[in-house]
């Protein structure tokens, strides 16, 4: 891999580090205790242009590649895993789908507010009866008899943002009748400031507790034709591109609390003392340590391929769906086995909420719930069929 970094890499990389320790740092363990959204400094990093880092200047980002993305997000998530998250469903969920399927309207209109930090935007997939399952979709959004507006029902859940974000892009059934029940589904914006929206509780979750996740309510909400984003009958295939820029955040997020753990594993073993020496010294909790380190540079790799591999997309059209799916699957696995092992070597420590390693457990975790590991084998049984054949 020919990695070259350039002084806006190493920029866009320091400002993160520099702003994750001073404004998210002090404030992560109280927000993690309490569930609040961060909304203070979530606002700016907005104005530090880590909410639309690779969204071109002239629609509010920084116009930037992937890889000063995932650079940034790796920061940010060695603080707090709550505020990477929502700064990667802004970057990779949201602002991704504006940018391949957005008109020039809908990018000055929506995309620019959020690229620039002024409002926060979401991505409302999850149903439900159907997790990430887009062909299963069960919110309706039917054309008006006049052909001006859709009528949206239903609930969607697990939306994470929900219950801060202006601008949410919606996946719904516009066909209902069609087969396959996935060239029947479109994507729409939705300005959640309009009647016939309603936000549901906020979830009380495990890990990344600062970033809210509520369900989502939609009672015959008046969509404007205009609103539509890329084509009737285009939203399966709209949902499906975006998540594959979505893994490859959700990666780094796994990367960047992996090695916080590591870090400060490391730190503890040099410093604990048993049995009259550094439990550093102890073959048993070097090799832990040694396989943190390995799976942590064997996850970076696989992210910066995904990363080259989205960006060269561009040029290419290709897919980058399997390298998005291994860094993932990977860097994920990896966070929770990095982190459990943090915890072992920290002991009771580990255990105790005086220190983060037991936050960065709990962050870990929801790391590996998102798909990606049965994309990466439908891939790969693809290629060997083919190979075979």
């Amino acid at each position: 891999m020919d990695l070259q970094l350039s002084d806006e890499h190493r920029m866009i990389r320091d400002m993160a580090r520099d702003f994750a320790q001073n404004e998210i740092a002090p404030i992560a363990a109280e927000h993690d205790e309490t569930g609040e959204f961060p909304y203070e400094t979530i606002k700016k990093m907005g104005q530090q242009g880590f909410m639309g880092i690779a969204v071109p200047e002239e629609y509010g980002g920084v116009g930037m590649d992937t890889l000063a993305y995932v650079f940034a997000l790796e920061e940010i998530a060695k603080v707090d895993a709550s505020h990477a998250v929502v700064m990667s469903v802004c970057n990779s969920l949201y602002c991704y789908g504006f940018l391949r399927f957005g008109t020039e309207e809908q990018k000055h209109k929506y995309l620019r507010p959020v690229a620039s930090g002024e409002v926060i935007g979401a991505y409302a997939l999850t149903e439900p009866q159907s997790g990430s399952d887009a062909a299963n979709i069960r919110v309706t959004a039917l054309l008006s008899p006049d052909g001006s507006y859709y009528v949206v029902n239903g609930t969607k859940s697990w939306i994470t943002s929900g219950p801060a974000a202006k601008y949410i892009i919606l996946f719904a059934q516009s066909d209902p009748d069609a087969r396959p029940r996935h060239r029947g589904v479109s994507a729409f914006v939705i300005d959640t400031d309009e009647p016939g929206f309603s936000r549901g509780k906020t979830e009380p979750k495990l890990g990344i507790r600062a970033s809210a996740t509520c369900e989502i309510h939609f009672e015959d909400y008046k969509c404007p034709v205009e609103r539509r984003l890329g084509q009737e009958g285009e939203g399966f295939k709209i949902s499906m591109a975006v998540l594959d820029a979505g893994r490859i955040g959700i990666a780094s997020q796994a990367l960047g609390i992996a090695e916080a753990a590591y870090e400060a594993s490391v730190a503890y073993a040099c410093e604990r003392e048993a049995f009259g020496k550094k439990i550093g010294q102890f073959q048993m909790i070097q090799q832990k340590i040694a396989d943190m380190k390995m799976r942590i540079e064997a996850s970076r790799l696989l992210i910066y391929q995904a990363a080259l591999a989205k960006d060269a997309a561009k040029e290419t059209h290709k897919r980058y769906t399997l390298q998005s799916c291994m860094a993932k699957t990977f860097a994920s696995e990896t966070a929770m086995w990095v982190t459990t092992q943090a915890i072992q070597i920290h002991a009771g420590m580990g255990y105790s909420k005086e220190l983060p390693i037991e936050r960065y457990f709990r962050d870990a975790k929801v790391t590996e719930i998102y798909e990606g590991t049965s994309e990466v084998q439908r891939m790969v049984i693809a290629r060997l069929e083919t190979g075979l054949r």
